[in-house]
C-alpha cells in the first residue's frame, strides 16, 4: 500500500483487489463520499481530491455548460458516477462525464449499466499529482470516445481510436473550440473570479460563433 499526500489530492492504492472485493467497497461507502474509486485489473487507487484539485475541476465543468448552452447543444451530465464493466475488469469514477453524441440514449434514465448502457462520450480528468493506475487503459476499456486532462499546467485532449488514445488539438464533441483555446482560459482560473471569468468564456464563444458563420 502507498499513501501519498499533496495539497492537491490524497491518494492510497491498494493491489490484489478482486472484482468482488471492488464492487462490495463501492456498495460499503456508498455515494455520499469526498473519495473517488478507480479499479483497473487488481489494483485499486482511492483518490480523495482537494481545494486546488476541485478548483480546477468546478470551473472546467462550468465552461462545458456555457459551451452546450450556446451551441445548443443537449448534453447529460452525469459527474463522477461510476463507470465500470465487470467483463473488462476495469471501473473508474471520473471528475466529471457527460453524455454528448449519446444523450438521447440515455436521456430520463437514473441508473446506469454499461453493460446494456452506452458509455458517455467525454470523460474530464484532473492529475494534479501523478496517479499510479494507467486511466486512459480503463477509458478505452469502457469506450469512453473522449477525454480532457489537466495536471495543473497544461491541458490535453484525447480521442479513442482502435482501442488507444490519441492526443488531438480540436474536441471530438465541441469541434469549435481547440485545446489551445481552452487552455488559455484554464490558466485564468487561479487570479480570475469565478463569475467575471465565465462571463468572459461566455463572451469569447459567441464571438467565435458569429466569426464562424461569417467565414
Amino acid at each position: 500500500m502507498t499513501d501519498t499526500s499533496t495539497p492537491a489530492e490524497q491518494r492510497i492504492v491498494l493491489h490484489n483487489i478482486r472484482w468482488e472485493t471492488f464492487e462490495a467497497l463501492l456498495k460499503e461507502v456508498g455515494e455520499n463520499r469526498g473519495s473517488r474509486f478507480a479499479y483497473e485489473c487488481g489494483t485499486l487507487e482511492i483518490m480523495t481530491p482537494l481545494l486546488e484539485h476541485e478548483t480546477f475541476k468546478i470551473q472546467l465543468g462550468r465552461f462545458i455548460v456555457v459551451l452546450a448552452e450556446e451551441l445548443s447543444i443537449e448534453i447529460k451530465s452525469v459527474g463522477s458516477t461510476t463507470l465500470k464493466r465487470q467483463v473488462a475488469n476495469r471501473g473508474i469514477e471520473p471528475d466529471s462525464c457527460y453524455y454528448i453524441q449519446n444523450e438521447p440514449a440515455i436521456r430520463g434514465k437514473l441508473k446506469l449499466d454499461l453493460g446494456t448502457d452506452l458509455p458517455p462520450n467525454l470523460a474530464i480528468e484532473i492529475d494534479i499529482t501523478s496517479t499510479s493506475i494507467n486511466k486512459f487503459d480503463i477509458y478505452a476499456a469502457l469506450g469512453i470516445s473522449e477525454l480532457w486532462k489537466y495536471d495543473g499546467r497544461e491541458l490535453k485532449f484525447y480521442q479513442l481510436a482502435v482501442e488507444k488514445y490519441r492526443e488531438r488539438d480540436v474536441s471530438l464533441a465541441f469541434p469549435l473550440i481547440s485545446v489551445e483555446d481552452m487552455s488559455n482560459f484554464m490558466q485564468q482560473i487561479p487570479t480570475q473570479g469565478e463569475v467575471a471569468l465565465l462571463k468572459s468564456f461566455r463572451a469569447w464563444v459567441r464571438d467565435k460563433i458569429v466569426y464562424l458563420s461569417n467565414e
